[in-house]
């Protein structure tokens, strides 16, 4: 070597930690990068020319313009993420409570159902058998068509 030494070159675990400090600082600032890019167009409040101009200042001078978009718009950064984790936990939860309380019954309640409504004499043996039928078959509603709904005998 030459008379000047580097410190991080006599040490070869010294050399290993500054190659992967950097190593892991680059991927941080892709991360960053595309966490930025991606509010850019989360952010319904821009106008598309200001989500351009953005777009253009991140891609063409990456490093001044992440900082600057940071630093302008970091704040409200967070505020977004958190309402659109939200929104997704909130159709989440919509779709779950749908699909399980709301949704359609079973053909074993549905059968139950026309079991009990048989047995208080609200419908004859043929309506229960043709209602029985369209629920195994999996369509059509429980009620027979030509019957009107009545409430049940107590």
């Amino acid at each position: 070597m030459s008379a000047q030494t580097y410190l991080a070159y006599d040490y070869p675990l010294l050399s290993v930690f500054w190659s992967m400090l950097l190593f892991f600082l680059w991927i941080m600032w892709f991360v960053l990068l595309f966490r930025i890019i991606t509010d850019i167009f989360r952010d319904d409040t821009m106008s598309g020319w200001a989500k351009a101009g953005w777009l253009v200042l991140t891609i063409l001078l990456p490093f001044l313009g992440v900082f600057i978009y940071v630093i302008a718009r970091g704040k409200n950064m967070g505020r977004r993420e958190v309402a659109q984790a939200r929104a997704q936990q909130e159709e989440f939860n919509s779709y779950i409570r749908q699909t399980s309380a709301g949704g359609r019954t079973s053909s074993v309640d549905e059968l139950a159902r026309l079991s009990e409504i048989r047995s208080h004499g609200d419908i004859t043996d043929e309506e229960f058998r043709r209602a029985k039928e369209l629920v195994l078959a999996g369509h059509g509603p429980t009620e027979p068509a030509g019957s009107t709904s009545r409430t049940a005998h107590p």
